[in-house]
């Protein structure tokens, strides 16, 4: 939820329209949730998306439930930490981010959904890193401003990661 919250916020710093649509479990809290992020140059005339071009999975449940709604030629982003052998499609790229293991290192467990940000950031190019900063910034909590840093280090890593990917392709 909070990684797409920040994409909304940096799209809309970058003057682009975009919805925000969250879906909660029955158990809210350690049920499952996800959200549709549209972020568009063009007038969004419905937040619904029943073909999504970019999908983010965090865990097991979340790929078998979105996968098969991604578009023909999507992207799919998902935690190689916590999903081990997924089932994947042949008609959509799949990029496998270790964010878990990557936010591990970085010290903060939680932020793996920031570092699966940076790596959505790199690969696609769809809003700037300074913009999710600053969304970032605009977004956190009183309570939970201690851990900014560590979100930023962790979209950076995202980052570091994909240009990592980017740069061993042109040397294969």
């Amino acid at each position: 939820m909070f990684l797409g919250k920040i994409l909304v916020y940096a799209g809309m710093l970058e003057g682009r329209e975009v919805t925000w649509f969250p879906s909660y479990g029955a158990e809210v809290r350690g049920g499952t949730a996800n959200c549709t992020v549209v972020v568009s140059d063009e007038m969004i005339g419905s937040p619904v998306v029943m073909s999504p071009d970019i999908l983010v999975a965090m865990n097991e449940a979340s790929l078998n439930k979105f996968l098969p709604r991604l578009r023909e030629g999507g992207l799919f982003f998902y935690d190689s930490s916590l999903i081990k052998e997924p089932q994947l499609r042949s008609d959509v790229e799949s990029v496998a981010v270790p964010a878990t293991e990557i936010s591990n290192k970085a010290g903060n467990t939680k932020s793996a959904n920031m570092v699966l940000l940076g790596a959505v950031l790199a690969k696609t190019g769809l809003l700037k890193e300074s913009s999710a900063f600053e969304a970032l910034e605009s977004s956190m909590p009183e309570g939970r401003r201690k851990a900014l840093g560590d979100n930023k280090k962790a979209i950076t890593r995202g980052i570091k990661f994909i240009e990592g990917k980017k740069s061993k392709d042109i040397r294969s």
